[in-house]
């Protein structure tokens, strides 16, 4: 498909590094451009011996001036870099390795989540669903998993009629071209990604792209509970049937009697479910039709959605030390996030929050300052979260290390200490995950 063909790869991160294993296998001619200088690049001599080429250090203009069949983009380059409107101004490609993947792999079942929060949490339902009714699924995407490493490491390229769930975010779907996933949602629109994003309207019309290429025959599951949403919905029209939940009112997938039900079925009793808040009710709703569509029987669902734990970083139990629990939230990176994970607990918190500026406005989380009984705020952000928070019992630390000790210190039997930061984590970590893992350290060894 690709033999001979003149590809760019903009960068060497996770999904750069798995676009250019499929581009090898596919034997097409590969240019790599990374920003990070020869030698900060294990893989260089690799890739060289390969017969690969290497421009580091930088973009420079010449590399953009090059005729490629087509690029292959990191979905963290902002799409409004000169050089990629240089690529597009010269009618070029730009794709990121989803859309590539799919190019290979299209004769699959194709189920993609998108929007502002709840993503990981219903992917991972939807897979451990599919998995345990004995389907041939995959889960991949802004998960953590690169798509087109999937399509490599399972033959996808040659295999049919697997189960691919996809988490999307908006900086994916940018650049998709013919992706058509099956089942679509956007889950939710809250605001957020304003540092990537010109504004707020471009930021929630990306995410309506993830059903852009389906037909009739595929569906789109709503969330009728979130206006936001319906108004978008008017202005870009669904092609495809529409399904709908709701946690507040009737819906194709509703809660009454406090119990989940779908299509006039009981399929779970709230009691039943392990994880906490009406966000989740609203992820597992998602899962239930997103399933049921494909053929699985609501008796297998059920026994999924009741054995499930939740995901690593969202609201995730950690420990309980002098009967104090702690809870980490390294996920929650928006304050929509982290309204949702102030909500989802019974009595006020000891509340974590902080990290690297995003420039979002905090009223949301503001208005929560009831259910927060102290505030510890940490990180480049300290000082303007204490001021905008304006919460009578705020502690100001430097680090995030120095927030858990201080909630230890003042904690008492039958607090909860979450961690929910509000914010991204660049600051100081690399990555949310890694802000939650060393969280989680630094609590297990209180």
């Amino acid at each position: 498909m690709f033999k001979g063909k003149k590809v760019l790869v903009l960068g060497l991160a996770k999904s750069g590094k798995a676009a250019v294993e499929l581009l090898k296998f596919m034997h097409a001619d590969i240019t790599i451009n990374e920003s990070k200088k020869k030698e900060d690049i294990p893989e260089y001599d690799t890739y060289v011996s390969e017969g690969i080429e290497m421009v580091c250090g930088g973009q420079p203009d010449e590399l953009f001036e090059r005729d490629f069949d087509f690029v292959v983009k990191n979905p963290g380059i902002n799409y409004h870099a000169p050089f990629i409107l240089r690529l597009k101004e010269r009618g070029i490609p730009v794709y990121t390795e989803i859309e590539l993947g799919y190019k290979v792999a299209k004769k699959q079942h194709y189920i993609a989540v998108t929007g502002t929060n709840g993503k990981t949490t219903t992917v991972t339902l939807i897979y451990e669903i599919l998995k345990a009714a004995g389907r041939k699924a995959h889960i991949c995407g802004n998960y953590g998993i690169p798509y087109c490493e999937v399509v490599l490491n399972e033959h996808l390229y040659e295999e049919e009629g697997h189960d691919i769930v996809v988490e999307m975010s908006n900086f994916q779907l940018i650049d998709i071209e013919e992706f058509k996933p099956e089942v679509a949602t956007v889950l939710n629109l809250t605001p957020d990604h304003l540092d990537y994003m010109d504004s707020l309207d471009e930021y929630y019309a990306s995410k309506m792209r993830i059903y852009m290429n389906q037909d009739e025959k595929d569906l789109f599951i709503n969330n009728s509970d979130d206006e936001t949403l319906q108004s978008y919905l008017a202005k870009y029209p669904v092609p495809s049937r529409i399904e709908t939940f709701s946690v507040k009112g009737q819906g194709d997938v509703e809660l009454k009697d406090n119990a989940i039900y779908y299509k006039g079925q009981k399929v779970i009793d709230r009691d039943e479910i392990k994880i906490v808040g009406l966000h989740n009710v609203a992820n597992m709703m998602v899962a239930i039709a997103s399933c049921a569509s494909v053929g699985v029987s609501l008796d297998s669902i059920h026994d999924t959605l009741a054995a499930f734990k939740g995901v690593e970083h969202r609201i995730e139990f950690v420990r309980e030390l002098d009967g104090v629990r702690y809870y980490n939230d390294s996920k929650g990176t928006n304050t929509d996030a982290a309204v949702i994970a102030i909500k989802a607990f019974e009595k006020p918190v000891i509340l974590l929050m902080g990290g690297h500026e995003k420039n979002l406005d905090l009223k949301d989380v503001r208005e929560q300052n009831p259910l927060i009984k102290t505030l510890i705020c940490f990180g480049e952000t300290k000082e303007r979260f204490s001021k905008d928070m304006a919460h009578p019992h705020t502690i100001v630390v430097d680090h995030m290390k120095d927030a858990i000790l201080k909630a230890k210190e003042i904690a008492k039997e039958g607090d909860v200490v979450l961690l929910s930061p509000s914010t991204s984590s660049f600051d100081e970590f690399h990555s949310y995950v890694e802000r939650g893992n060393v969280f989680k350290d630094i609590v297990n060894k209180l």
